[in-house]
């Protein structure tokens, strides 16, 4: 009983990061805060997002999500906001333009040089001749004969 009531806590853990004090009275706010807090990062536990955070840092963005929405801010407004605010690294899928794109386009480009730089020393071995087989000389065939009797 005891191990189901623990695992029942660390899966409902996360649904206890948003305090009953930060629920907005507007459903359809509390659905848009929502939304964008699932979009957002904390910037203490790295890829999780605001909601499931207990850090203070989370809880400060989450208010400050619910107060550029109660303000009127349109869901992109408020997320420019925080992102002015905090930098592109607060986004969990930051967008794929200006430096961002080369972070983007890096993996598939190493990628891709890697398979062709293999390809070409593969193509370049396999028409490369064969080396000769080189005989051991007379002394160096009594010395293998020594080392094989010991």
């Amino acid at each position: 009983m005891k191990r189901l009531i623990l695992a029942l806590c660390v899966i409902a853990a996360p649904a206890w990061a948003v305090k009953p004090d930060e629920i907005l009275d507007d459903p359809a706010l509390e659905a848009r805060a929502r939304e964008i807090s699932a979009g957002l990062r904390c910037l203490v536990c790295r890829n999780e997002n605001i909601d499931d955070s207990n850090a203070e840092l989370a809880r400060d963005l989450r208010l400050l999500v619910r107060e550029r929405l109660v303000a009127g801010d349109s869901n992109e407004e408020t997320v420019a906001y925080i992102v002015d605010r905090y930098g592109e690294y607060v986004l969990l899928n930051p967008t794929a333009e200006g430096a961002n794109l080369l972070l983007w386009l890096a993996g598939p480009l190493m990628l891709g040089a890697g398979l062709l730089m293999g390809g070409l020393y593969m193509r370049r071995r396999s028409t490369a001749a064969e080396p000769e087989a080189r005989r051991l000389s007379a002394e160096e065939e009594d010395r293998l004969r020594e080392i094989l009797r010991e």
